[in-house]
Parts: structure tokens; C-alpha cells; sequence
């Protein structure tokens, strides 16, 4: 694990709220720069909050930094240069074409009222052709299928080319030739000293990455490597022991275990 003076994100003493129901309860996490960090747990675990509040979509109490600077205090525009973001069942509209929605991308690069550049062209269509979606750029986004979407929906956040990137569920509706694609997109980016964090219910996938933050009734049970016996044992627990971490070749793999 990477040390705290290389980390891309901190949280400190972090609550988050959704209605009068506290959520998360004081989460301190430290995510470590150019690395790929999974974050697990069940149902309720607050997964999905706690990323949305690491992206600055949720009001909380206690401390976020990004890249070293206090996310409160840092102009909308810088953080969305720095932070790309890809949420569940993203409202986008279905008339914008593949091209445009891909484009979205890069308003945070953009002047006011300044149109796309050369940069831009080619940072959309980069984005693109890594998803598979270049084929059907001048197609409406109403028009695809759900998996065909998501593909689209990642470019978006690809086309920001941000230093970190937080994908909450992002392998929904890929049927499985298109989350190893997925895989390849992350290893990229990692190698390119990037630093991504994704919630992931498909726990064999989520247990390739590099670090493992796993979540229960709103804390952080685990942090850790995802090879070290350790994050098994936690992961194994929260789930009840419903589940056994297994080496099969060199990947590690989570077995469902009947009750």
C-alpha cells in the first residue's frame, strides 16, 4: 500500500447523511495515487455514498482532499478537470448523439461559450475507440442498449482524462467479454500513473485491483492489498461467510458458499 504523501484522495472523520439517516459514520480512508481501489461490501454497506461524497456530490461533515487541496475550497471547474465521475443510472439525453454525449467530457477544458478544439476531438475520440464506441458516434444515445450506454457513459469520463477517476458500478449491463475490456481500460489508466476507485458488486473482478476498501453498515471494516490473506478474511466476513476467497491460476476469486 502506498503511503499517505502519494495518496490522490483523503477522507477524514467524514458523515454523511441521506434524509435524517446517517449513513456514513466517521470514515477516514486514505486512497493511494496511481493505483486501482475497489470498494466492496453489501448491500447498505454505504458504498455508493461514500463515493459520491469523495466526489463532492453530497453534503457531509469532517474533510476531503483531492490531490493534496481541500475539495471545499477548490473552483468547480479545477475539480472537474481533476475528478471525472461515472454514477449509476446517469440521467443523459437520449436525443444527444454518442459524439456529443462523449463531449461532455470536456467542457471543464473549455473556454465560456468556446467551442471544441483539436485537443478535444481527440480526446473524445481516444475515449471512444477505448470503449468500443467509436462505430456509433453520430447514433442517439436512445437508440443503444443498456450495455451499449454504459460503454458510451465511460467514455464520457474517460474523455476528461482527469488524474482521478470514481466509477460507482460501472460494469452494469457489460456482458463479460465487455467488463474485461473494462479491466484493460482501468489497467490502462493505472499504468499511465492514474488513480481510479470503483464500487463493484462482482467481487472476483473487484479483487483484481490493487487495494480493497471493504465496507459494512457504514464503516470501513478493511483496507488493504488485494492479494494479503487479511483483506480476505474481512471481505469473507461482511458477507457472513457466505462467500471463500480462492487462488485459481493467479487470480484470486470469490465462491459462493451455501447457507
Amino acid at each position: 500500500m502506498k503511503t499517505p504523501s502519494s495518496a490522490s484522495v483523503c477522507a477524514s472523520s467524514v458523515r454523511a447523511s441521506l434524509g435524517k439517516v446517517e449513513i456514513l459514520h466517521d470514515i477516514t480512508l486514505t486512497v493511494p495515487a496511481a493505483c486501482w481501489t475497489s470498494v466492496v461490501g453489501p448491500n447498505g454497506a454505504g458504498k455508493s455514498t461514500l463515493l459520491k461524497v469523495l466526489a463532492g456530490l453530497l453534503p457531509h461533515t469532517g474533510s476531503v482532499t483531492l490531490l493534496g487541496q481541500a475539495m471545499a475550497g477548490m473552483p468547480g471547474r479545477a475539480r472537474a478537470r481533476q475528478l471525472a465521475w461515472l454514477g449509476q443510472n446517469e440521467a443523459t439525453g437520449d436525443d444527444l448523439t454518442v459524439w456529443d454525449v462523449a463531449m461532455l467530457g470536456r467542457l471543464p477544458h473549455q473556454g465560456w461559450l468556446a467551442g471544441p478544439s483539436a485537443i478535444d476531438y481527440n480526446a473524445v475520440e481516444q475515449a471512444l475507440r477505448a470503449t468500443q464506441a467509436w462505430d456509433w458516434r453520430d447514433r442517439p444515445l436512445g437508440q443503444l442498449s443498456g450495455g451499449e450506454r454504459q460503454r458510451v457513459l465511460l467514455a464520457r469520463s474517460l474523455a476528461v482524462q482527469a488524474q482521478v477517476l470514481l466509477m460507482d458500478e460501472p460494469l452494469a449491463n457489460l456482458d463479460p467479454p465487455h467488463q474485461a475490456d473494462w479491466l484493460a481500460v482501468v489497467r490502462s489508466l493505472v499504468r499511465q500513473g492514474k488513480t481510479v476507485v470503483s464500487v463493484l458488486h462482482e467481487i472476483s473482478l473487484a479483487l483484481q485491483a490493487d487495494q480493497m476498501v471493504v465496507m459494512a453498515e457504514g464503516r470501513i471494516a478493511h483496507q488493504g492489498a488485494c492479494a494479503d490473506h487479511e483483506t480476505h478474511r474481512s471481505l469473507e466476513a461482511v458477507f457472513q461467510n457466505r462467500i471463500a476467497i480462492h487462488a485459481i491460476g493467479e487470480q484470486w476469486v470469490a465462491l459462493p458458499l451455501a447457507a
